[in-house]
């Protein structure tokens, strides 16, 4: 079941969002770390009503940051539609105990639904680019992988954006 956390809900999404970048770590991916995302950053998904949570047999399993925000990272970025009617996805995490089971596409399924419903333009999000797992997930589903972007404080690789166009 997919739901709007609630301020209730924060140790345990931090709890999660720490157990999945200690897995990427393993995996000699640094994408996320000490800093990012932080308990703040989190409070304040919450708080601005736009991070969603996916629970299984009454555990949390995954996570998803769905606005309008446009970060100023994204400023320089080409996208393929205007800058207006765009959703962003940011902070998507699957507890890595439920990973491979489908849960990542429920949670994208459920934010390409809500874009379409609400007549968005497009969904657009970045990811890391040593994360292959995840480029090759948004490829398949139909994202145009587009420029890239750095966040210095969590790595000195590049973050790939993508954009999925909808109802074009």
């Amino acid at each position: 079941m997919i739901q709007k956390a609630e301020m209730k809900d924060l140790e345990l999404i931090y709890l999660l969002t720490k157990k999945c970048a200690s897995d990427l770590i393993k995996k000699d991916i640094y994408q996320w770390n000490d800093y990012y995302p932080s308990l703040k950053v989190l409070q304040k998904d919450i708080e601005l009503q736009q991070l969603w949570k996916l629970s299984f047999e009454g555990n949390l399993v995954g996570i998803i940051v769905i606005t309008e925000i446009i970060d100023i990272e994204y400023d320089t970025v080409k996208w393929l539609t205007d800058n207006n009617a765009n959703l962003y996805i940011h902070r998507l995490a699957v507890d890595p105990d439920y990973q491979g089971k489908g849960f990542a596409q429920n949670l994208m399924n459920f934010s390409e639904s809500y874009a379409i419903e609400n007549n968005y333009k497009s969904v657009r999000l970045d990811t890391f680019s040593q994360n292959k797992r995840n480029v090759q997930f948004y490829k398949k589903r139909g994202y145009h992988q587009l420029e890239d972007i750095f966040f210095l404080n969590q790595s000195e690789f590049p973050f790939h954006c993508f954009e999925l166009v909808l109802n074009a």
